[in-house]
């Protein structure tokens, strides 16, 4: 059986594969890049997502230097004495029960696996020193990923993009508005985050598919293994045109520990999170919370009072300050993106109908939904002088309501609303 004494040794043929995972050139490995590189990957199996104490760890000692040192049998006070040397203090009691759970996963010949899995499934890895990481992801502090597990094109995981997140029981109404939103995002150029479960956020996914624009998905389990399963063919084509990442290794299970973690990396990815639809039990809200903790900007779709799919949305609004979102303009406002707000100038203003002046909608009143009437019989139905008809028909055809009509050529004009197409 492979000893965990090898797991801080790296051969050349390692260096090969860590090259293979990592998308760089033999020529530019160094022995040192491949031994971190190497160390790092052992570190995602013996963490769970978010473990602080692993964070800051190897915040203070690097990841090949504190492997080292577990591999060793070092103790907790040799680790903090280790650490305090480097300038950092680690709490003793904390790195002990660290190394109660760190020390049980230890198995070399189990990341041989973890790494030919990687490669098999066609998948890369990433740490916060690469090119690729997404500086985001730094705002979340000792609780960072420690690495990510991509399949497709990790330099897409910098791309400008928005996170997009609901409910997995999504109704018509939610599917609907969540396609609209995010099809007028795709057009402003940004990626779109989220989840890939079902509902809301395969929409999301989907539209932006269409749209032919990147997306990103962030999964709970292995960036290998398609969850929910159903969506096996959904996750081939985001790899195929965007990203698939994971901070779990490769063929990992989801957990509900796991899918709460995960929503913190959705969370961080971007600068804005959008929630199209929640119940106010849904998960949702828990992505929603760590945008908040994150001082990302929140936003959310207000739906039907008489939903319970929406009650989460109006409770974001009304009780953690998201902002109000009905169409691409506001969440493009919401993503910073302002200097794309001119591709929605043709967005109706859904304030215009209350602000339009009582005239105005007297005479639209006065005016039958079929057929025609002449400026005298307006007026009369209207209860207004033909003076004061006549300038707000003016006004009113001037912004597209109504349109001048002759019967024939004897009769007095008339006019008409105009219908929607």
């Amino acid at each position: 059986m492979t000893s965990n004494r090898q797991l801080g040794s790296v051969d050349r043929d390692m260096i090969m594969q860590l090259c293979a995972l990592s998308g760089i050139s033999a020529h530019d490995a160094t022995q040192h890049w491949a031994d971190t590189r190497y160390a790092s990957i052992v570190w995602s199996r013996l963490t769970e997502p978010g473990d602080s104490t692993a964070g800051a760890l190897l915040a203070a000692l690097g990841p090949q230097h504190a492997l080292a040192l577990v591999v060793d049998g070092a103790d907790a006070q040799t680790i903090v004495a280790h650490a305090r040397e480097a300038g950092h203090t680690l709490d003793p009691d904390a790195v002990a029960r660290a190394l109660q759970r760190f020390r049980p996963r230890l198995d070399a010949r189990a990341t041989a696996t973890d790494i030919a899995q990687a490669h098999a499934a066609g998948l890369q890895v990433i740490t916060p020193g690469d090119d690729c990481w997404p500086a985001g992801l730094r705002d979340l502090g000792l609780h960072a990923p420690l690495l990510l597990w991509v399949r497709g094109d990790p330099q897409l995981l910098t791309h400008p993009s928005i996170s997009v997140v609901g409910a997995r029981a999504a109704t018509g109404y939610g599917t609907q508005v969540t396609a609209e939103i995010v099809d007028g995002l795709c057009q402003a150029g940004l990626a779109i985050v989220s989840g890939a479960a079902y509902g809301i956020d395969a929409v999301a996914h989907r539209a932006a598919l269409a749209a032919e624009v990147p997306t990103i998905a962030v999964l709970a389990g292995g960036a290998d293994r398609p969850y929910p399963i159903a969506h096996g063919t959904l996750l081939n084509r985001i790899a195929a045109h965007g990203v698939v990442c994971a901070e779990m290794i490769p063929g990992s299970a989801p957990t509900k520990w796991r899918f709460r973690m995960r929503n913190r990396v959705i969370a961080a990815l971007s600068p804005a999170t959008l929630v199209t639809e929640a119940g106010v039990h849904s998960g949702t809200l828990n992505t929603a919370g760590h945008a908040a903790e994150l001082g990302r900007s929140l936003g959310a779709v207000p739906g039907p009072v008489t939903s319970a799919a929406s009650a989460g949305c109006h409770l974001l609004i009304r009780e953690y300050d998201a902002s109000l979102v009905t169409n691409a303009r506001d969440a493009c406002e919401l993503a910073g993106v302002n200097d794309m707000l001119a591709l929605f100038r043709d967005v109706p203003d859904t304030g215009a109908a209350a602000r339009m002046p009582p005239i105005h909608e007297r005479v639209l009143d006065a005016i039958p939904l079929r057929g025609s009437r002449t400026l005298g019989e307006i007026a009369r139905a209207a209860g207004l002088s033909e003076h004061d008809t006549r300038g707000a028909l003016a006004e009113l055809e001037l912004l597209g309501h109504v349109v001048l009509r002759t019967r024939d050529v004897a009769a007095e004009p008339a006019w008409a609303l105009v219908r929607a197409p």
